[in-house]
């Protein structure tokens, strides 16, 4: 089956509906059916522009992908820890911090702190700096990857009204009324799979979507077959999926030099925070994340 559900003909389509305002655009040539167009938002926002037909992330890498697979429990692990110290910090250094950061144990599923770089699974959080960027104001990015071809992610909070089928995209039934998420400037599709009731162990074991944090993966249109298989077999619910027309990218430095010149805000979180733009309260995930972050001054590594 033609795992292809998103084209660029089909991302033409939905431009009225996540419009680039404020924003210059820039074609790239065009180019035959088979292959993806993408776009480069100018400054302040650096994305790079990818024309491969074959685009897949960390595919240069199998190695280190194979590495974040197998370490995945000790990485999450290390996270909470870190959260934890965070939190305790916070309640040495501040009275009114304590009542709510009284110690670790009282950490809670739900979290979210400032870090100094991106890492996979950390949210890209907009500044002020950005109000009036159309596309990024107010946004919330999920990094996917941090591989050496440079960091990519989707956006979490930017929902449409439109639905797989009225793209016409050549995804099969299963998926066509699922609702789309505007991921990003560039056009490629991609999806993240959240499973529940054990489905996270055969999602891992297919070896074809690539762990964010615990509990996510995300997937791209070579592997939305398997996910419809696995929707079929009852693996994996179809509510346990979202789809993204677009993504975001940078060159390995651009993302560096964005979040130097306050643009970003990177912010370590729980994957009960991540679930809520998952879920249908995206629209206020913005101010949940700056909620939990707080008034903190120093990030931690």
């Amino acid at each position: 089956m033609d795992a292809c559900f998103l084209t660029s003909r089909s991302i033409s389509g939905v431009k009225e509906i996540v419009p680039f305002t404020k924003t210059r655009i820039f074609s790239c040539p065009k180019r035959n059916s088979s292959q993806f167009l993408t776009r480069k938002v100018a400054a302040p926002i650096s994305v790079k522009c990818s024309l491969s037909d074959s685009w897949k992330p960390l595919e240069d890498d199998t190695d280190l992908l194979k590495d974040c697979v197998n370490n995945s429990t000790a990485d999450a692990d290390w996270k909470v820890f870190r959260a934890r110290l965070v939190a305790g910090e916070q309640a040495a250094t501040s009275e009114k911090d304590s009542s709510s950061w009284s110690n670790s144990d009282t950490l809670g599923n739900k979290w979210a702190h400032k870090i100094t770089e991106p890492e996979t699974g950390c949210l890209l959080v907009a500044t002020e700096k950005l109000d009036g960027v159309h596309i990024f104001e107010k946004t919330v990015v999920l990094i996917l990857s941090v591989g050496p071809s440079g960091p990519i992610g989707v956006i979490l909070n930017r929902p449409s009204i439109m639905s797989i089928k009225e793209t016409k995209s050549t995804v099969a039934g299963t998926f066509s009324d699922k609702r789309l998420f505007f991921g990003g400037p560039l056009e490629e599709g991609l999806f993240l799979v959240s499973p529940r009731n054990g489905g996270d162990n055969e999602v891992e074991k297919s070896g074809v979507f690539r762990q964010v944090m615990e509990g996510l993966y995300y997937g791209t249109r070579e592997s939305v077959g398997l996910a419809e298989e696995m929707v079929k077999r009852k693996l994996v619910g179809r509510s346990e999926l979202r789809y993204f027309y677009g993504y975001c990218g940078w060159e390995k430095e651009q993302l560096k030099a964005d979040i130097l010149r306050g643009h970003w805000t990177v912010a370590a979180c729980s994957s009960s925070v991540v679930e809520l733009g998952l879920g249908d309260q995206s629209h206020v995930l913005w101010d949940e994340v700056l909620g939990l972050i707080g008034p903190q001054t120093r990030s931690v590594i």
